[in-house]
């Protein structure tokens, strides 16, 4: 079971076994991809947490490595925890940019990623449309339309959906589903809300069975 780092356990987990560095990988804590991966000591540790910007310790540069310290393409941390044999690190991150140094989002090449990190990508596309020129892409015009209107879709791509459902349309219930799903989060997010909150209502359900 992985375990929460803080000041209180920093000293608890296994620096031994590596010579004092162990592996720290690096997870946008909103899509779940993988950005990149460093190499932490204590130190670099105790400064992530005290700054709450992620930081290293560069093998290289044989010192301690705040990421983005040079570009700004920084890591905001959210949580960071090791695993059950306590030698090695999960950061989960807020990135402000690309994070690795060739300037794509991740240090993988994530051509094929999970179908769920793709809706948080979806999410952040739509988000960022809420801003731009209406004439500049259907998303910007239904932001400009106003919450009526994007309701008003909702509604019916929802019956479409299931009228799809209904007479057993498969590939057509797919095709309504998306819609339905795609105005779902332009509708939250022109509410000022995302899909995030909708997950916490649901865990804090299913909590609750």
């Amino acid at each position: 079971m992985a375990t929460k780092i803080s000041t209180d356990n920093i000293a608890d987990i296994a620096w031994d076994k590596m010579g004092g560095l162990l592996p720290a990988t690096v997870q946008d804590a909103f899509s779940g991809k993988v950005l990149m991966q460093g190499f932490m000591n204590q130190e670099a540790v105790v400064k992530t947490l005290d700054t709450g910007l992620v930081t290293f310790f560069s093998r290289s540069k044989q010192r301690l490595w705040t990421k983005g310290e040079t570009s700004n393409n920084t890591l905001g941390l959210v949580d960071m925890s090791v695993d059950c044999d306590a030698d090695s690190i999960l950061v989960l991150a807020t990135p402000a940019g690309p994070t690795c140094h060739t300037g794509t989002e991740s240090c993988w090449s994530q051509a094929n990623i999970p179908d769920m990190t793709f809706i948080a990508d979806l999410e952040r596309t739509l988000a960022a449309r809420k801003s731009a020129d209406p004439d500049s892409s259907y998303t910007a015009s239904l932001y400009a339309k106003g919450i009526k209107r994007i309701a008003q879709k909702v509604g019916e791509e929802g019956v479409e959906t299931a009228l799809a459902a209904t007479v057993k349309d498969i590939d057509e219930l797919h095709n309504e589903a998306a819609d339905l799903l795609y105005h779902l989060i332009v509708l939250l997010q022109a509410s000022d809300t995302n899909l995030t909150s909708v997950v916490d209502v649901l865990r804090q359900r299913h909590a609750g069975k």
